[in-house]
């Protein structure tokens, strides 16, 4: 693309764009996001283009401004489309179809049928409870999504700078440059009450103006992209999938705030985000819309990433500036504040991908437009990645104020397997579990407050009845100790004393007070914490122990686990009544746990057993069973 130097420029520059996306009469948008791109995705794409330019069939892959057809093919790398378990992910426009768990060997029929014909190839549609959905928007799990920060994740090529202005990308930029002044955009910020995405929930617009305030410069944008929480994955397919709608957002808070530097820090671990980013900084710098003197409006704004090495503790504010500057990341006490002293000691203003990402569409429909999606207090979109033992799992978006019921059972299709749903593990680490009785509760950031609970970054684990409620404490807390950075001795030592409470009790080892033991060291590590993050390390503790006190006390008292999880409180025990006296089961226990003579019933010595199984799989007339 050639430089923009003036707002007539990127005018003719939109005009051209969708020109020449109207000339893609027909779209291939394989998905390209992690997922996808890990089931072969890539290969998938490269063999469609493959069989095109053998059919002599126009196929356009970069959006061309000078292609010679009225009729093209556009092949599009697209980002995330959500629902991951479907994948490899084919979408097909302008029908609108969606063609799932598609593989290398269904690409020539794709072309034949499908491309060519115009038909739909059903084998390849989503299926559920018999019924056959060929478009996407119509699968259930799409149906009742509201996708806004989403909404360009699967259906624009996420590599190409030209598709996102050409379906309306930097249009909110243009206004922002040209029609508002730095204050009328922190007032459109704030009137919209954006609330960070990022878990803590404080209202952007305040954090913006109150950086903005500072007297000392420079003053630094920098973006939160380490989502650390086991499983979340939403900024990641923001970054991923429409890596332009996070730069726009980011200049523009550069633009309110007074700010020409922003950084970007993002887990290593996301290598094809981190991709992405770098060319659409190195594609937006092409085109004047990042550097010096931006279209001409002597603006200037310089874009930089910075890649974490995985550490949880670096999604931490202070930890994280810390880690941005060659520095260890750990937490320092505050205040001082990040938007008063945060990187190189300078005014920092702090949010997230999502929330950047949401500014754009604030300053194109206004904060009246945005503060019409969900509660008042909650406005907008939350993204929310869907895992555990449910039917669907994913990326998804709602309007805040969404239940879980409706997320669980209508998006998630419910609980797989035929099971009984038990819990939902909402905010990761930091946050609490919500059972049967808080369905019905809405998911913005006053609501869970209330329940002990927190959005966090939007990671949902839903668990069914087969769950281990002590276990899943004890998963928690082994990474949170994992993960904490040891500067402060609460969350260094205490989480450290509460794994190894949990680690006894899920071996058989618990003992009288040990519950006691772990809220009263809960509650000391909450409220002497240096950082956020120790202070939140106790909750899936504290919430499992409120909501769940009976299978810790079947665990310490019984011996049992009363899920049937834990395998060092199983049981394994022979049937009299079904033993023949084989003794096969005796010649195979590794440890000479069984006794009996031959023809007569055997038993299991319980303290000799080690769990192994052995005499399950070896019994031919299933004498042995399992016992919680």
């Amino acid at each position: 693309m050639n430089k923009l130097h003036s707002l007539d420029d990127l005018r003719a520059c939109r005009a051209q764009c969708e020109k020449a996306l109207a000339r893609e009469t027909k779209k291939i948008l394989v998905c390209g996001g992690t997922g996808c791109v890990a089931g072969g995705s890539l290969e998938i794409f490269d063999r469609l283009k493959e069989l095109l330019e053998e059919k002599n069939i126009p196929v356009e892959v970069e959006l061309g401004h000078d292609n010679i057809h009225d009729d093209v093919v556009g092949m599009k790398k697209s980002g995330c489309h959500g629902f991951c378990e479907m994948g490899p992910l084919v979408r097909i426009e302008p029908q609108g179809w969606l063609y799932t768990k598609v593989q290398i060997t269904d690409c020539e029929e794709i072309i034949e049928k499908t491309v060519i014909s115009g038909e739909n190839i059903e084998r390849l549609a989503y299926r559920q409870n018999g019924e056959v959905f060929r478009k996407q928007e119509e699968i259930p799990f799409y149906k009742k999504q509201t996708r806004l920060v989403l909404e360009h994740c699967g259906h624009i090529n996420a590599t190409s700078i030209e598709d996102y202005i050409a379906i309306g990308g930097y249009a909110a930029l243009e206004k922002a440059l040209f029609e508002m002044t730095p204050q009328e955009i922190l007032t459109e910020v704030e009137e919209s009450n954006l609330r960070g995405r990022g878990g803590g929930g404080f209202p952007a617009g305040r954090k913006w103006a109150s950086c903005a305030r500072q007297k000392e410069t420079p003053r630094y944008i920098v973006c939160n992209g380490d989502e650390g929480d086991p499983g979340a994955f939403m900024d990641r397919s923001i970054m991923e999938g429409d890596p332009h709608r996070l730069l726009e957002g980011m200049i523009i808070a550069g633009l309110a705030i007074g700010s020409s530097e922003g950084y970007i820090y993002v887990r290593a671990e996301y290598p094809l985000a981190v991709d992405r980013l770098r060319m659409a900084i190195a594609q937006a710098e092409e085109a004047g819309i990042l550097g010096d003197d931006i279209l001409g409006t002597g603006k200037s704004f310089h874009m930089h990433i910075n890649r974490g090495a995985g550490a949880f503790v670096c999604g931490e504010g202070s930890a994280l500036t810390a880690s941005i500057e060659g520095k260890r990341g750990m937490p320092r006490v505050k205040p001082p504040r990040t938007v008063e002293h945060g990187l190189f000691d300078k005014p920092t203003n702090l949010n997230n991908v999502e929330t950047y990402a949401n500014v754009p569409m604030i300053i194109t429909n206004g904060a009246k437009w945005y503060r019409s999606i969900g509660p008042e207090n909650s406005p907008g979109t939350k993204a929310f990645a869907l895992t555990g033992t449910i039917q669907n799992t994913g990326l998804i978006e709602v309007p805040m104020g969404t239940t879980l019921r409706e997320v669980i059972f209508d998006i998630g299709g419910g609980m797989r397997g035929g099971t009984n749903f038990k819990a939902v593990q909402i905010g990761g680490p930091s946050g609490g579990c919500l059972t049967q009785k808080e369905l019905d509760i809405p998911l913005d950031f006053d609501s869970l407050k209330k329940v002990g609970a927190m959005i966090g970054s939007g990671g949902l684990v839903v668990m069914d009845d087969k769950t281990c409620m002590v276990e899943v404490a004890r998963f928690f807390m082994n990474f949170t100790q994992n993960e904490s950075c040891g500067k402060c001795v609460p969350c260094r030592e205490g989480t450290k004393r509460m794994l190894e409470i949990l680690e006894r009790i899920v071996d058989g080892r618990g003992e009288d007070g040990d519950i006691e033991l772990l809220l009263e060291l809960a509650d000391t590590i909450s409220n002497t914490a240096l950082c956020g993050l120790g202070k939140t390390a106790p909750s899936p503790v504290v919430s499992t122990i409120q909501n769940f006190r009976d299978e810790y006390e079947a665990h310490i008292y019984d011996k049992r686990c009363p899920a049937g999880a834990c395998s060092k409180l199983k049981r394994f025990v022979i049937d009299p009544e079904l033993c023949k006296g084989c003794t096969k089961c005796a010649r195979n226990c590794p440890v000479g746990a069984i006794t009996g003579t031959p023809r007569n019933p055997h038993e299991i010595d319980q303290s000799k057993c080690i769990k192994c199984g052995a005499c399950l799989t070896n019994c031919k007339f299933n004498a042995v069973r399992e016992e919680a």
